[in-house]
């Protein structure tokens, strides 16, 4: 799998903004069907930091309605991606 079908986007919200602060943790949306090895070496060939664990969540897509409408939103893959001592990413670059 491509390094870049892995990785579909930063996951960027009051919580993750905490816990990269905090704790140096990252989270992004990745591919369903990737798992923690493909996730740590495609973060650490994209953004060049070293990885030191990789949590993952199933993201269970919401019951949506609209007027007599009734939808589903997609299921999702999210990781939380711990960086090593001193590595950091900026997304937003100032």
């Amino acid at each position: 799998m491509n390094i870049y079908d892995v990785i579909k986007k930063p996951l960027v919200t009051e919580k993750t903004t905490i816990e990269k602060d905090a704790k140096n943790i990252i989270a992004f949306v990745v591919s369903g069907d990737a798992n923690k090895i493909e996730i740590k070496e495609a973060a650490e060939k994209l953004f060049k930091v070293e990885v030191t664990a990789v949590r993952t969540v199933n993201v269970a897509g919401k019951v949506k309605r609209a007027g007599k409408h009734i939808g589903k939103r997609s299921n999702w893959k999210k990781a939380y991606v711990t960086l090593k001592e001193g590595s950091s990413v900026d997304f937003f670059e100032v």
